[in-house]
């Protein structure tokens, strides 16, 4: 019988579960609303959608354990989850308590090391052992695989690059304190925020402005296509971000692929504008390339959250570490 393993993925709104197998292959899947608000009801809501997982679908595979993946600080080696965000944060051994409700070993990670993860095993890790995942969401997060490992960090934050200043001279604060953070510009609740800001100043802009709405980034790029100013100026001011962002993220970790993943990465509209803000010089040890994941951006973090089971039930940690 072929090994499976059990995947969660906890997002802000759902959950999803699957059994999947060691290839990346969902078998069966399953979504059930859910909630972030704090760890103790999410911890409840994935209990009880695993549960709901169980009683609604016929194993097919041996099962090795559970893989879950949520938002927010995860120590994956204690399975601790630590916080959703600074200031939400109430540290539960999440697999343990997953374990021992379930009789099966279980393994927890953050959803963008998930994401990562499979990107390792699944995806560009198949060319390359030094790449860098970037995901740009609602919000921006990153992960460094160098030399086949997940950069994970000394408190297990490693990658949280939406809080990496990309404009000194900026007079726009980041929840994280400081002033001019890429995620304040180039996430797809940053460039909502920034046309709100500069709307005053555009008001013969095709885009819908409204207080209780968010503003699509496809609003903005249709926009953009049709030369409106206001979409110009918000789109371009994102991408000169990223752009600063990815040449950091180079310079730094010296990645032989960049990997980009999100819902404002869904297609390739984004990468193809940005790579013309990129300095030649800069990139030009990324030799295999700027490139959107080829994995469903919808799947990838349970894709994940499966592979960590796999890895680790094999013994396998060094790869994750």
């Amino acid at each position: 019988m072929t090994q499976t393993a059990l995947a969660v993925d906890l997002g802000g709104t759902k959950i999803l579960v699957g059994e999947v197998t060691p290839a990346g292959e969902i078998l069966t899947s399953e979504k059930y609303l859910s909630t972030v608000m704090d760890q103790r009801s999410a911890t409840e809501k994935i209990k009880l959608a695993i549960k709901n997982y169980l009683q609604q679908h016929i194993i097919q595979g041996d099962l090795v354990g559970i893989g879950i993946c949520v938002v927010g600080r995860v120590n994956t080696d204690q399975g601790r989850w630590l916080e959703i965000h600074p200031g939400l944060s109430e540290p539960i051994f999440l697999a343990d308590e997953i374990a021992q409700a379930f009789q099966l070993p279980c393994w927890i990670t953050n959803d963008v090391s998930s994401a990562a993860l499979a990107e390792s095993i699944l995806g560009i890790g198949q060319e390359t052992g030094n790449f860098v995942y970037i995901n740009i969401g609602t919000g921006i997060a990153a992960r460094v695989v160098a030399d086949n490992q997940l950069i994970k960090g000394g408190n297990s934050n490693a990658g949280e690059v939406g809080h990496m200043v990309v404009d000194m001279n900026s007079d726009d604060q980041c929840t994280c304190g400081r002033n001019g953070c890429v995620e304040l510009f180039a996430s797809g609740l940053g460039m909502h925020n920034q046309t709100l800001k500069f709307a005053p100043n555009y008001p013969q802009t095709m885009l819908t402005i409204k207080e209780d709405r968010r503003v699509t980034f496809q609003e903005l790029i249709t926009a953009y296509e049709a030369n409106d100013p206001l979409a110009r100026k918000v789109v371009d001011q994102a991408l000169r971000a990223v752009a600063a962002l990815t040449m950091n993220l180079v310079r730094v970790s010296d990645p032989e692929a960049v990997v980009f993943g999100g819902g404002v990465m869904n297609d390739d509209w984004f990468l193809k504008h940005l790579v013309t803000f990129l300095n030649a010089k800069t990139v030009r040890f990324v030799t295999k390339g700027m490139r959107v994941t080829t994995l469903n951006p919808n799947e990838v973090a349970l894709k994940g959250a499966a592979t960590l089971a796999f890895i680790m039930e094999r013994g396998l940690k060094k790869t994750y570490a």
